[in-house]
């Protein structure tokens, strides 16, 4: 029988925070996207109202492609044009190169980052997130590059640094979490620490070539140094947050007396929503998100523990990095312990395909939870690889 806690399985504590977290999301963005008036009945927002969209749409997501078996994604095709994998970081990359065309990519909030695809709007650095942890998930399990570096580790690193250099033109922090997330997944997968080295240096380079060639990054970086040194300018955004955070407490105003939102604190149901979650709600409300987050990382961990396919753990360990590091560096920039990011609270935020998109991903986390495949049972219908490999890369990371 499959370990638990208190009676539930591990896709059940999975599925129980994933719609938790978007139930908070749901009602915080109402919270927030609320206004004043002499109406004391209950009334929807606008934005509110297109989000409720969009959870029950990632809802459902979520559960209908937690049913789907994952191993079928890494199984070999006749010809590798025909993988899923590949096809969604080919897909990544073309949308990612499209947004940068004037009049293909839109433009909100001074930054071109959406492509119109019928009635919604996406975003093609989400699916760039997600497509780097499918990749890399395949890629380090069955095409580990060993002792390679220019026929194993470059091809393997080459899709991600194109990923990188395309998002980080418009969204570097987005730029930035792929990139930390593929780090820690060649780390998982024991990837030569020499290779890592050789392309770190140039990564780390070009990471700061790209802060100072905009004038607005460095800004940035200024203002959080001394946010009080402009407070109605760069160091606007970081002092209101704070002024959340001190007037919550312990138990908060209260839900839906928040004052920040109306109209002082800028983003207030995207990049600060955790914000405004400290201030309605408190201290409280504050530790049971993270809790929720915790409760995703710590199924991760256990699927990591069983004895199940390396492209399951590599897989539910990629999900997990990615959303552990972006929920990470979101309360980090909302409590100023960090510069400001562009990068919203996952599963909490307002959002549209993205939160969809994240949901699937999660989905595909709840179906290693339900399929238990052995170590070979994945890897059944691969072709040996010439290069020896170490074998179980996981396996020293759950120890």
């Amino acid at each position: 029988m499959e370990a638990s806690i208190f009676r539930l399985r591990h896709r059940d504590i999975l599925a129980l925070c994933v719609l938790s977290l978007l139930a908070i999301g749901l009602i915080m963005v109402q919270s927030a996207s609320s206004q004043i008036t002499g109406d004391l009945k209950w009334q929807w927002s606008i934005l509110g109202a297109k989000h409720l969209r969009f959870v029950i749409a990632s809802a459902t997501t979520f559960l209908l492609v937690g049913r789907f078996d994952y191993a079928w994604l890494a199984r070999q095709r006749k010809t590798p044009i025909r993988s899923p994998i590949l096809w969604a970081m080919i897909i990544a990359i073309v949308l990612c190169t499209a947004v940068l065309i004037p009049h293909v990519g839109v433009q909100l909030n001074g930054a071109r980052r959406w492509i119109r695809l019928g009635p919604v709007q996406l975003q093609p650095s989400e699916l760039a997130k997600w497509a780097t942890v499918l990749f890399l998930a395949y890629w380090l399990t069955y095409r580990h590059p060993g002792d390679r570096f220019f026929r194993g580790f470059l091809p393997t690193v080459a899709p991600i640094g194109v990923l990188c250099l395309l998002v980080v033109i418009k969204d570097f922090g987005t730029a930035v979490l792929i990139a930390s997330c593929a780090l820690t997944m060649f780390l998982a997968g024991s990837v030569r620490k020499r290779h890592l080295a050789i392309v770190l240096l140039p990564a780390l380079a070009g990471a700061g070539w790209f802060l100072l060639h905009k004038a607005y990054r460095m800004d940035r970086v200024m203002a959080f140094m001394d946010p009080w040194a402009s407070p109605q300018g760069k160091g606007y955004h970081m002092i209101q947050s704070l002024l959340s955070f001190s007037s919550g407490g312990l138990f908060g105003r209260g839900l839906g007396n928040g004052v920040q939102k109306l109209g002082y604190l800028p983003e207030d149901t995207t990049d600060f929503i955790f914000s405004i979650i400290c201030e309605e709600l408190g201290l409280f409300g504050a530790m049971l998100t993270i809790a929720l987050y915790m409760g995703v990382l710590f199924v991760a961990w256990q699927v990591i523990k069983q004895k199940r396919d390396e492209f399951g753990k590599m897989l539910a360990f990629g999900t997990a990095s990615m959303l552990g590091l972006q929920a990470v560096i979101n309360v980090a920039v909302a409590t100023v312990s960090v510069p400001t990011k562009g990068l919203s609270l996952p599963l909490v935020s307002a959002g549209g395909t993205g939160l969809v998109i994240t949901c699937a991903a999660l989905g595909l986390l709840y179906s290693v939870t339900r399929f238990a495949h052995g170590a070979q049972a994945v890897a059944q219908d691969h072709e040996p690889i010439d290069q020896p490999r170490e074998p179980e890369p996981m396996q020293r990371l759950a120890a």
